[in-house]
């Protein structure tokens, strides 16, 4: 059976991919706990000196499985806390490993999805990427980092104005807010993201680590805020909006809350 999530090392620079390309790559329990595999092993290795997230396929990543989710009834609580449990002690391990990590945007960006644009220190996307937050559309409330990391990367405002609309920003508009650093050709993502990540391979590693634990100093609260969105995704994966916005996304059909 493929990985979930492949690790590849070469020459200082680690690339992650995300493997359910058949499923948008779409975060489910298998992929939650490769994902932290993977994290774990980046952080503990002193040969990696960058780290490439990207997802296989067309998409970066959809979010999370909501079919899955659905399957779950009324044990979707209890599958959100121990699935939100390891992204974001992934995630966790991603934002303070002492290696840069750069985000690698193909294709859409969704729900936890961004969160995994969030958690990099840099990102680079394809021209024809879109990233949308997704969650209040089918009832359901933010995780993987989302209410923590992107009101400060965009702002209060524009972070409220995504949650809360679910509008679609273009890769355009995405730079513009300042999501990424970076927008180039669908098919140069990968190795422009790979040309940076060489170039901190080849640089100060223990410099580029003192830079990031000083920004996170200056800012804490990350794990504290990622533990109240797994309870609150999970509590409202079980309120009567979650269960009709879940089935309604499924069915291609208008919400009825």
């Amino acid at each position: 059976m493929d990985k979930s999530v492949l690790l590849d090392v070469a020459d200082g620079v680690a690339t992650v991919t995300l493997n359910r390309a058949e499923g948008a790559n779409a975060l489910d329990m298998t992929m939650g706990r490769e994902l932290l595999e993977v994290a774990l092993r980046c952080e503990a290795d002193p040969g990696v000196r960058a780290v490439v997230v990207t997802g296989a396929g067309k998409h970066f990543c959809f979010g999370g499985d909501l079919r899955g989710m659905a399957d779950k009834g009324d044990t979707v609580g209890g599958y959100l806390n121990e699935l939100t449990t390891h992204i974001h002690s992934a995630i966790s391990a991603f934002t303070r490993m002492r290696a840069p990590v750069i985000a690698a945007v193909n294709g859409t960006a969704a729900g936890g999805g961004v969160g995994l644009v969030c958690m990099a220190d840099l990102a680079i996307a394809g021209r024809g990427s879109k990233f949308s937050l997704a969650y209040t559309g089918v009832g359901l409330a933010p995780d993987c980092s989302t209410s923590f990391l992107l009101p400060r990367i965009v702002g209060r405002r524009r972070a409220l104005e995504l949650l809360l609309t679910n509008r679609t920003l273009s890769a355009d508009e995405a730079l513009d807010w300042g999501l990424v650093n970076q927008v180039v050709e669908d098919a140069e993502v990968l190795a422009q993201a790979r040309a940076l990540a060489a170039r901190f391979a080849a640089g100060p590693t223990d410099s580029y680590a003192a830079v990031k634990r000083l920004i996170e100093a200056a800012d804490p609260g990350l794990e504290g805020q990622m533990a109240r969105e797994g309870r609150a995704i999970a509590a409202q994966a079980l309120h009567s909006n979650g269960v009709e916005g879940v089935r309604a996304f499924l069915e291609k059909r208008k919400a009825k809350y």
